[in-house]
């Protein structure tokens, strides 16, 4: 068993949530059920699937967290851009969602790999 708050994975994909979050605040009031509730959940579930994987024992059960993490990280990044095409966010404010996105997304895989090598 791990101590998630010690990976600079779950570190990366807390931080993007926080961002999310705040960044998501300026969305209009009628995509409170819907995009904004969306893209919180998807990010959301990122580092809460890193945490829950690491309370596994079985390295196989650590590792397909891992990739419902990455899977939920494609959501967000989806949702992100759909967002800056709606106008709900700013173009620098997307693209730094986007590139701490795609940074948890690589740290992801690189860590599911390295589970995978005995």
């Amino acid at each position: 068993m791990r101590d998630f708050r010690t990976l600079a994975v779950w570190q990366k994909a807390h931080a993007l949530t926080l961002g999310v979050y705040v960044a998501n605040r300026a969305f209009p009031g009628e995509e409170r059920f819907g995009l904004t509730s969306q893209l919180r959940r998807a990010a959301l579930s990122i580092p809460t699937n890193i945490a829950e994987g690491c309370g596994r024992q079985a390295e196989g059960d650590s590792r397909r967290f891992l990739e419902i993490a990455a899977g939920s990280a494609s959501e967000t990044e989806y949702l992100l851009l759909l967002a800056g095409d709606l106008d709900y966010l700013q173009p620098q404010p997307t693209a730094d969602l986007l590139a701490q996105t795609q940074e948890v997304k690589r740290m992801l895989s690189a860590f599911t790999a390295r589970l995978r090598t005995p």
